[in-house]
């Protein structure tokens, strides 16, 4: 186990702006957020007219491969990661100010599509269920009813979530009331079909690289990374964000994905600024110890995925930190993890008919 040490992840630190700076702050709802402008412009002209590009019947044989192949990397490895966490930042906190609301749309209905998203279904699932329910039962994306340290069992909940995961959210909004959630989740899937059909005439290979593969990786990481974020879940207190997500410190993915490591706090504090995790983490790090939170130092989500597909424990222990002294040795903590990643028995939601 480890020692708490310094923090090295990113918070915000005062600087001053240029012009072109300044130009972008009249428009967001806050300054910190200022590094999303940049990414959406380097998504915008490098993706997007790649993407264009690919559809173009002037292009053909090798040099479509070519063009495919850096699509491909620019999509998978480059941007995926941070785009993904940045539509969940500007998910939680609108990032235009109120009079230029309209620019909202841009990142789920423009871009989100070239990265797999269909527009609206993540906000609606997120915000409208996930956070709502905080991985319990009646979230569909629950992983509590799984063995957490299997794969078979990860391969089922990734099979259920890819077959049945729009209509089980659309049948949870109607069941809770939240109607205009579902009507716009709906309305984003119906969408996305309509163009990937229409644009199958004018290419199909193009139309499978640039849309519907996409949407098969991101929901396979976005089920991994849920998986991760909740796989050590306590079975006599599974709504406690302590006790039933995870955090990561210290490692170069809450750099590049703007803190995303930090899950607890992100589930007890939602609304909270990506650049006050490292802060909040800090100061309350005692509640952290009272319930024997699980903190990996080193570790991010796809790492500890793949350690505990493998039952690399040891491992795992190796790399959480023993907040005040919580655990007696890497026994202890093992144990712990051992027990967390329990299958629990759940009632099942009582949901109702589309």
């Amino acid at each position: 186990m480890k020692v708490l040490g310094p923090i090295q992840d990113p918070v915000f630190i005062e600087k001053s702006y240029n012009q072109v700076d300044q130009l972008f702050l009249r428009y967001i709802k806050d300054e910190r957020d200022l590094p999303f402008v940049y990414l959406t412009i380097r998504i915008s002209l490098t993706l997007i007219p790649l993407s264009v590009l690919l559809f173009m019947p002037f292009l053909t044989g090798w040099a479509w491969w070519a063009v495919a192949a850096v699509h491909f990397y620019i999509s998978n490895f480059m941007f995926k990661g941070p785009f993904g966490l940045m539509l969940h930042c500007t998910s939680h906190r609108p990032f235009f100010k109120p009079e230029y609301g309209w620019m909202n749309n841009y990142l789920p209905w423009i871009m989100a599509p070239f990265f797999g998203h269909t527009p609206e279904t993540y906000y609606s699932h997120h915000i409208g269920m996930h956070h709502p329910e905080n991985n319990l039962e009646d979230d569909e994306s629950s992983t509590m009813a799984f063995q957490r340290d299997s794969f078979r069992s990860f391969l089922a909940y990734f099979g259920q979530f890819f077959v049945r995961g729009v209509h089980d959210l659309l049948v949870y909004l109607r069941w809770k009331n939240r109607s205009k959630l579902a009507k716009r989740a709906l309305i984003g899937e119906i969408t996305f079909g309509i163009v990937c059909v229409a644009l199958c005439f004018v290419s199909w290979p193009a139309t499978v690289l640039v849309f519907i593969l996409p949407l098969f990786i991101y929901r396979l990481v976005a089920m991994l990374g849920n998986w991760t974020q909740h796989a050590f879940v306590d079975g006599d207190d599974p709504g406690n964000a302590y006790k039933n997500s995870i955090t990561c410190i210290n490692v170069k993915y809450n750099k590049k994905c703007w803190n995303d490591g930090y899950h607890i706090s992100h589930h007890v504090r939602p609304a909270m600024h990506w650049t006050e995790h490292p802060v909040f983490f800090q100061k309350t790090i005692d509640k952290y110890a009272q319930n024997q939170a699980i903190v990996f130092d080193g570790l991010d989500f796809l790492q500890i995925f793949f350690l505990l597909m493998r039952g690399r424990y040891d491992k795992l222990a190796q790399h959480m930190v023993n907040i005040n002294g919580t655990f007696v040795d890497d026994d202890d903590a093992i144990a712990l993890l051992r027990q967390r990643t329990q299958r629990i028995l759940v009632r099942e939601p009582e949901l109702v008919s589309l």
